[in-house]
């Protein structure tokens, strides 16, 4: 891509960029970082070109989700995703490499049975796509709250046993990493640039907080995982939109998080 084609593409609105209210409380043990400020209509600035036909979906698509904003704060382990400082201060991320890290999760997650992939969200904006996720990929959905010991306590009756488990925060999801590495078993996890790396082993790097891009990521990783196994051609898409996957917000719950 030309400086020129960049430099047309930095003015490009971010839209969508919804944040999820702050209903739940983080679990005590983790730091409190600044949650990324995703105001409607909010001006993006040099998002790193990369070409359009080398992407999972078009990167106009990908930025106006607004999977590369980032938070005001970041970590050593997230620097190498990170493209750039805006002048507000939100870092942003590379499209790029997310893209590639989407690609690589899918050829893992596909060796794994369906039953045997366990996907975490205690972020409320994450429910309603992992839902979707599970529901089209077979994978177990752990969905709010993450009950301690069911991965690691063998008295639980409701005790699960995953081989491999996606959380979409490692932050929000920090029982479910804590129990997953006491057990052994592979973590895969979408990362802002405030997340660090501890006990994860495979890192998504998105914006794991904003509606529009949660239900973006987990669409994309959906439909190469069913495209890795053969389930779905590769010029097919999934039989539900990206839209299906989004977090259905009432108007009460925005205008009172």
């Amino acid at each position: 891509m030309s400086e020129d084609e960049v430099k047309e593409n930095e003015n490009q609105p971010v839209e969508n960029q919804d944040e999820e209210p702050s209903a739940q409380a983080e679990p005590e043990s983790t730091e409190v970082t600044e949650n990324t400020e995703e105001a409607e209509g909010t001006e993006e600035t040099q998002a790193p070109p990369a070409p359009e036909e080398t992407l999972l979906l078009p990167r106009d698509t990908l930025l106006s989700a607004g999977i590369h904003i980032g938070t005001r704060m970041k970590t050593l382990d997230m620097e190498p995703f990170i493209y750039r400082v805006r002048p507000d201060g939100l870092f942003v991320l590379d499209v790029k490499k997310t893209d590639d890290r989407i690609r690589v999760t899918a050829k893992f997650l596909s060796r794994y049975e369906p039953g045997k992939i366990a996907v975490a969200a205690t972020r409320f904006y994450a429910h309603e796509p992992v839902k979707k996720f599970c529901q089209l990929t077979g994978a177990l959905p752990l969905i709010g709250r993450f009950i301690p010991g069911q991965l690691s306590n063998p008295q639980y009756s409701s005790r699960i046993d995953p081989e491999v488990i996606i959380v979409s925060d490692p932050r929000a999801d920090a029982q479910a990493v804590k129990e997953a590495s006491k057990v052994g078993i592979p973590i895969v996890a979408l990362c802002s640039t405030d997340n660090e790396f501890s006990g994860v082993d495979l890192v998504i790097p998105t914006n794991n907080k904003g509606r529009r891009a949660l239900a973006v990521i987990f669409w994309l990783l959906a439909r190469q995982i069913l495209r890795e196994r053969g389930e779905l051609a590769a010029d097919k898409d999934l039989p539900a939109s990206i839209e299906d996957f989004e977090a259905k917000v009432t108007r009460e719950e925005e205008e009172d998080p």
